[in-house]
């Protein structure tokens, strides 16, 4: 499985941006996916993940009410609608696919994207 993040760019604070990640094989339809980001000097964390489905997500505290996780199966795609965004977001992020039990951390996932850079001016 390959997963391609794009959509990344550099924004005023206030604005919005959509991520995509694009995998590739069938395990893309079957997977639990999840969003994480790293800013520079920062450890990697955990934004926001979904259920193969899409029936159920998960935020960080730092991304509800501004962020929205989606998928679209039929496309292979996964989605993150970044809105009202802050300086404070400025990160590489990275799409993943869930493999272990839990949920918000790093280690349970694999199959990372390359990441795609977002960066929010004040």
């Amino acid at each position: 499985v390959q997963l391609q993040a794009s959509g990344g760019g550099l924004v005023q604070a206030g604005a919005s941006l959509r991520l995509s990640c694009e995998a590739s094989g069938r395990t893309f339809r079957s997977s639990d996916m999840g969003w994480f980001r790293q800013a520079p000097g920062k450890e990697r964390e955990f934004v926001a993940a979904t259920t193969w489905s899409g029936g159920t997500t998960y935020y960080a505290d730092s991304a509800k009410g501004r962020f929205t996780i989606s998928r679209d199966n039929a496309k292979n795609t996964m989605y993150l609608q970044m809105n009202g965004l802050e300086p404070e977001d400025t990160a590489v992020y990275y799409c993943a696919i869930r493999r272990r039990s839990r949920w918000f951390q790093p280690a349970d996932y694999d199959y990372w994207g390359q990441g795609t850079l977002v960066t929010v001016s004040s």
